[in-house]
């Protein structure tokens, strides 16, 4: 009995249809690129010693630049190209003269305009072989096809990239919005907890030792001094009540255990407080190439410690799991986290969940962050971080 095998696509479906199709437009649009950016930029550059020339040199750019956004969105329909759109052009000083600035130094523009001036001659090519083989050429033209159509992807990808500086600036802008959103969160968290929990439990011990003072102070019988003795009583529960909140407050700052011995025993801490019936298991190894145990970048391990810490908080709420196993190790130069359990499974990183956050704060120092989690369990959350930091590397 032989096992089903996935059907192929076929030869002549849809996806050849949109190669093809796309190869035949080459042409016309290759010719419309091709007269727009020599005559504009020739023109300009003719005048740039005028005024006008230079101003008509980036106006030429700007358009260059519009066409490449329309040869990403052609590649990325017909030809399975992956780029990405850049970011907008932004000029570095105002008004018109930084504007013409910002495009007559921008890569992107330029890169945009020799693909204009390429993709005519491209475009006759690949317009003049997709048509013979569409005439004589029937029992070949799915391969000469594919041929044509990855090299026009190559095509655009070597020259209409976007910058990988200006991905990075992107790249960094989004994690430092995710940091300060973070941030944000947790002085709220700190704010709630002070006022709600130790702030107001000071108030009332206040209020608690004012009485026993005015009881101790009206008269000495033994009515108000057993008074006066059970507000104070009440007061000292106040108190160790207020402290206790203080130090759990504390602790989700940046707990001392963590800064004093490290990941394996504020790990394990953590495992202990975590209310799963069958236990944690925690495995931390940290041993660096000469086999002695190290430590990573303070706040990698505070990232690592308060990952953790979350993804075990939410094992002891919504998995209604037996057990869990905490798993952290040392791959070069990178640390690695694995948490699991064998809960219902189900869990996803959707927007404005806390494993949504969790993704954020760990992509914010270009680390990873893994969920899978089918549906009836087992989960399994995969962190990679950096072991050093880029501001702790220089």
């Amino acid at each position: 009995m032989t096992k089903d095998r996935p059907a192929r696509p076929p030869l002549y479906g849809a996806k050849l249809w949109r190669q093809v199709q796309h190869l035949l437009l080459n042409l016309p649009v290759g010719i419309a690129g091709f007269v727009f950016s020599v005559v504009v930029l020739s023109v300009g550059l003719s005048l740039a010693v005028t005024v006008v020339g230079l101003p008509l040199l980036a106006l030429g750019l700007t358009g260059c630049r519009a066409l490449g956004r329309l040869a990403r969105q052609r590649a990325r329909i017909a030809v399975d190209s992956e780029l990405g759109e850049p970011l907008p052009l932004v000029p570095d000083r105002p008004g018109p003269a930084g504007w013409v600035l910002a495009n007559l130094t921008d890569g992107l523009g330029w890169r945009s305009a020799l693909y204009c001036v390429v993709l005519m001659p491209w475009g006759l090519v690949s317009f003049a072989v997709t048509l013979i083989m569409l005439i004589i050429g029937w029992p070949v033209l799915p391969w000469v096809a594919g041929f044509l159509a990855t090299a026009d992807r190559l095509l655009v990808d070597t020259l209409l990239a976007p910058n990988a500086l200006s991905e990075r600036v992107r790249e960094l802008e989004d994690d430092r919005g995710a940091v300060v959103d973070t941030a944000a969160a947790d002085l709220r968290r700190i704010e709630r907890d002070l006022h709600d929990g130790a702030q107001a439990r000071l108030v009332a011990l206040s209020m608690d030792l004012g009485l026993a003072k005015e009881k101790l102070a009206e008269s000495q019988t033994p009515e108000s001094v057993e008074s006066a003795a059970r507000m104070v009583g009440a007061a000292h529960g106040e108190v160790k009540l207020a402290l206790q909140e203080l130090r759990d407050l504390a602790r989700g700052i940046h707990p001392a255990v963590l800064t004093d011995r490290g990941l394996d025993a504020a790990l394990s801490a953590v495992a202990a407080r975590c209310t799963v019936p069958g236990g944690v298991k925690v495995n931390v190894d940290l041993a660096g190439p000469d086999g002695t145990a190290q430590r990573p970048d303070s706040a990698v391990e505070g990232i690592a410690y308060f990952t953790v810490s979350e993804l075990l908080t939410n094992v002891s709420k919504h998995a209604g799991a037996r057990t869990a196993t905490v798993d952290v190790w040392r791959a070069a130069d990178r640390l690695m986290l694995l948490v699991q359990d064998d809960g219902r499974g189900g869990a996803a990183a959707y927007p404005g969940s806390g494993l949504a956050g969790l993704a954020e704060r760990v992509s914010a120092v270009d680390g990873v962050f893994v969920v899978e989690s089918p549906a009836g369990g087992p989960t399994g959350v995969t962190v990679e971080l950096p072991w050093r930091t880029r501001s702790a590397r220089r």
